[in-house]
Order: C-alpha cells, then structure tokens, then sequence
C-alpha cells in the first residue's frame, strides 16, 4: 500500500531533485505528471514500484536517468576498506553470527533514496554501536533453527556499500554452515544506490556465492514483476533474509520464510515499528503483522 507518507515523500523528492531547474513552467508541467503517477497508483502498489515509474518519468522529462554510479563506487571502495577490521570484530565477538547480522544491519543506513543523504561520522558511529544492538531474542531462536536446518538460503540485497557488510556475513554462515547452497538477489538495473551485478562483482560477491540480478529498476521485490529466473529461486528457497524497507515493502504479506533486516528510515517506518529513527528491526513474515 502506498501511504499518504510515501506521497508526501515521493513528492518531496522529486521538488528537490529539480530545484536547480530555472524554468518554472517546465517545473509545474513535470510535477503535475509525478502527481497523476501518484494518483494513479493502484490499491496494492508499494511506494518502489511507483518510484520506479516517477524515474522513467523524470528520463523522459529530462533525456536522462536518475545516476547514483560515482557515489556507489564511493561507498562500495569505503567499505571494501574498512571490512578486513569489520571482520576482526565479528570473529572476536562472543556470537561471531549474531555480530555479523548487526553490523550487515547497519550497514543499511547507507540509502541516498530514503535518507536523502548519508552522513560518513553517522555510519561510523552506527557501524561502532552495532556491537551494543540486539536481535529480538525469540526471532533470532527462530532463525537459527532455520539456518541450521536449511539447505538453501536467498539473501535479497539492498544498497551499495552495505553490500560488503552482507559479504561479510555471507562469509559467517558459510563458516557455520558450509554446505548450504547461498544464492544473492540485486537489482537488474541502476536504480537509487540500490547495488545490481556491477556493484556484486566490485566487493567480490560473485567470487564467493551464486549472484542473480531480478530483472528490474524496482527499489524492491516484486514478485509479480521480477524475472522468472529470480522468481522461481526465491519461491523454493528453505530460508529468506530481505534487507531494506524497500524490500519489505515489496514482499511482506507474501507467506514465505523471510527474516526482514533494515533500520527505520522515515516517519512512516518509526510508526510502523514504533521504534526510534534508525533503530533496527529483524522480524519474520510469520510471526509479525505489520499494517
């Protein structure tokens, strides 16, 4: 569903992205077209699906996409520096698993679509506090036991550079786990700093598990949109992780095993979750309903 937040946010972005333009006319027309995407956005449609649109818009508008490219390699060299003493502390941690799944968590701050903009200190800090973070006990029980009965595992991913948090952890389970068969999903093209194939291969993933991109520009996963190939392993996988509002957005009320990691971005999401801006979440599509 798209909430009347999303609309607000939709729109909001949009004015900033065209602020430099001068020509005021040209402004309202194409503001007026990012209304009736709004507007015409159906019942069930999630607010990636329609900003997907509202991008194939502003190309039209503009002669031009949307292009997150230099940050995207900014922030997939930053982290590829940082990750050999990211991964000291995950093996150093008295749970090196649970270690691994908060700091990937909190890699998930780095999302130029939702926050606008990332502040460098900011992902420090949180990256830094991770260690102080917790699972929902019950949850994590929960997981575990999948985790140890599996025999394929679908990691859906969100953005770039948090995606060598994700390397990271694909490592720890692979240490825990070693016969069970990971596959990661990207995007199937460029859309916000969401990573796809590129980014995969730039911190190594696709030297370590099987990495398949769904087919689209949605900021999510849509089942009824992605590729049949993504679909089809998504849909007979033993046990999910989704990183990322966008893909919780997406997917939840699918019915499959999918633990959700992300950290509330916006407004909307702390209301959700009644949780504070930033504060993790790692729930399961079965045991949590979410309006």
């Amino acid at each position: 569903m798209l909430s009347a937040a999303c609309m607000t946010c939709l729109v909001e972005r949009q004015m900033e992205a065209i602020q430099a333009e001068e020509d005021e006319g040209f402004k309202t027309k194409y503001m007026k077209d990012v209304f009736q995407v709004i507007r015409e956005a159906g019942e069930k449609e999630t607010a990636p699906v329609v900003i997907a649109k509202i991008n194939q818009l502003h190309q039209k508008y503009f002669n031009k996409a949307y292009s997150f490219d230099s940050l995207k390699k900014i922030y997939n060299q930053m982290l590829l520096e940082k990750a050999d003493a990211i991964e000291e502390t995950i093996l150093n941690a008295e749970e090196p698993l649970k270690m691994a799944l908060l700091l990937a968590r909190a890699g998930n701050y780095i999302d130029f679509g939702a926050m606008g903009s990332v502040d460098d200190q900011k992902l420090d800090k949180l990256l830094n506090d991770a260690k102080d973070e917790c699972l929902e006990a019950a949850t994590y029980k929960k997981f575990l036991n999948d985790f140890k009965s599996a025999k394929t595992l679908v990691y859906l991913t969100d953005n770039c550079g948090e995606i060598v948090l994700d390397k990271l952890l694909i490592k720890q389970m692979k240490r825990i786990h070693p016969e069970l068969q990971i596959t990661m999903i990207v995007r199937g093209k460029p859309v916000l700093n969401d990573a796809t194939l590129e980014d995969a291969e730039m911190v190594g993933l696709t030297e370590m598990v099987q990495v398949l991109p769904n087919g689209t520009e949605i900021a999510g996963t849509d089942l009824g949109c992605i590729d049949k190939a993504a679909r089809e392993v998504i849909e007979s996988a033993d046990l999910m992780i989704s990183k990322g509002q966008g893909n919780f957005e997406t997917l939840h009320g699918c019915g499959l095993n999918i633990y959700y990691m992300f950290l509330c971005k916006c407004d909307w999401f702390v209301r959700r979750f009644q949780l504070k801006r930033l504060q993790g979440v790692w729930i399961n599509e079965y045991d949590q309903q979410i309006q």
